[in-house]
């Protein structure tokens, strides 16, 4: 009879550890969001009982507080597709101010996975030593996300620098089982506590982060914002220079831009030493926002293809106040028809027409069930809550959830997927307005460009301005 072979303990423990991880991060991740939410369930029983406004608004604070560090923990500790939940909900436009304050320092820091591991896959990708393809290689990442770090670089026989993304190993798989979680839990709340279609938001951000995984796709998308811009915006907002000959499914290499990060702006204008509320200040971050802007409308209602995640870790301030816009992995090709129909939307928010936000809710497959008497003006109210960045006078923060928000007297029974990026895109750089301090409307910006698609489609007997 023949021995049998040894049994290598640490890789028994290693297989079973990775065959149970994904169970292990379901059971983490319910525990954790029945807890927040049965939290604000009994707040919400205890508060009713109080009569003086002032202490509701002091207890809602503690309670948001409370909530704020539960979600911190969370996505902390779960990582990988967390950190872009938090990327979402944590904008001081739409979430309350303490999940902000919280939630604000997960979008730039998210664990790194260490350079043994990221040597590995350069080497596996590249099929070469890391020594034969680059000069210098810098150990520490500049910074690291979900799906990938970045490292600064220099190639052989190059002077100027790069920047190398590099996915980190076994992402997907959890990734995927973490968006299902959040699938099913969408389900749930959308049937009791919030009358939008949540699920189809998530199943938009299933298929959009599986595209992430592919650096290709990544690096053809970079290259065909990058000539539509170069063509369009008049360098105003720059796109890195991609290596093409250095590109692999998980391994991607581009020049290295240097700037200062947009949400650093405020810091860096006072170290300069010019006042970040004074005239100067406010004029260089509107042309900042405007040039921003302006670059997403010509995208997304001209071309229909566009970078769909300007969140502030993907947005430099270079020389010359010009924005340089990172990272391709979620870009959204709009179909003609969806992009007319939001062209004639901007149009209705724009001219604050609600007739015309109305037909265009029809027109994009947008369904809603009114449950007030004043329909159409409320209609137009949701319409500006969800695709425009202005807010409402005297408004510093949107509740879409409380009980006098268009979202509760108008109910979004079914809302195309593909229109979620759009509307991701516009509640990110709502989020910028007002991190930047600057009330501004990107419908009103954006008219002529909508009327001009749509008179391309012979949708407009004349094209105004």
């Amino acid at each position: 009879m023949l021995p049998l072979p040894p049994i290598d303990l640490k890789d028994v423990q290693q297989k079973l550890a990775t065959h149970f991880r994904p169970w292990q991060r379901s059971l983490q991740f319910w525990a954790r969001a029945v807890d927040i939410y049965t939290g604000y369930k009994v707040f919400q029983l205890r508060v009713i009982l109080v009569k003086d406004v002032k202490k509701q608004e002091e207890m809602w604070e503690r309670q948001h507080e409370v909530a704020a560090e539960k979600i911190y923990a969370m996505c902390s500790d779960l990582g990988g597709f967390f950190l872009k939940v938090a990327q979402i909900i944590g904008k001081p436009d739409l979430a309350p101010a303490a999940w902000v304050k919280r939630l604000v320092t997960l979008c730039d820091h998210a664990p790194a996975t260490p350079f043994d591991a990221v040597q590995l896959m350069l080497e596996t990708e590249l099929g070469r030593n890391v020594g034969e393809v680059f000069e210098r290689f810098d150990v520490d990442p500049l910074g690291s996300a979900s799906i990938a770090q970045v490292h600064r670089a220099r190639l052989r026989g190059d002077k100027t620098d790069v920047v190398v993304k590099v996915q980190h190993p076994g992402v997907q798989d959890l990734m995927m089982t973490d968006i299902r979680n959040l699938q099913a839990f969408a389900l749930c709340i959308q049937k009791t506590d919030i009358k939008f279609d949540l699920y189809s938001v998530t199943k938009e951000m299933e298929k959009q982060i599986g595209y992430e995984f592919d650096f290709m796709r990544e690096a053809n998308a970079m290259e065909k914002i990058r000539r539509f811009l170069y063509e369009n915006n008049k360098k105003s907002v720059l796109v890195p220079r991609l290596m093409r000959d250095i590109v692999t499914r998980r391994v991607l290499v581009m020049e290295y831009i240097d700037g200062v990060p947009i949400l650093n702006l405020g810091a860096e204008i006072a170290k300069r030493g010019i006042n970040p509320g004074g005239k100067i200040a406010v004029a260089a971050k509107q042309k900042i926002l405007q040039s921003l802007t302006l670059a997403y409308g010509q995208m997304i209602l001209k071309s229909g293809f566009f970078h769909a995640d300007p969140h502030p870790g993907n947005i430099l301030i270079c020389k010359g106040s010009e924005v340089a816009l990172l990272d391709y992995g979620q870009v959204k090709d709009l179909p003609d028809e969806l992009r007319l129909g939001y062209a004639s939307l901007v149009l209705a928010i724009a001219d604050g027409d609600p007739i015309r936000a109305s037909e265009s809710y029809r027109e994009l497959g947008i369904g809603t069930l009114s449950k007030c008497e004043n329909e159409q003006h409320e209609l137009l109210r949701l319409a500006e809550t969800m695709f425009d960045t202005k807010l409402p006078p005297g408004v510093t923060m949107l509740q879409p959830f409380s009980e006098e928000s268009s979202i509760k007297k108008i109910a979004v029974e079914t809302f195309p997927e593909e229109l979620f990026s759009v509307l991701r895109t516009v509640h990110l750089l709502r989020g910028l307005s007002v991190g930047l301090g600057i009330n501004y409307s990107c419908a009103e910006q954006w008219r002529p460009i909508a009327e001009e698609a749509l008179f391309r489609a012979g949708r407009l007997t004349g094209c105004q301005g």
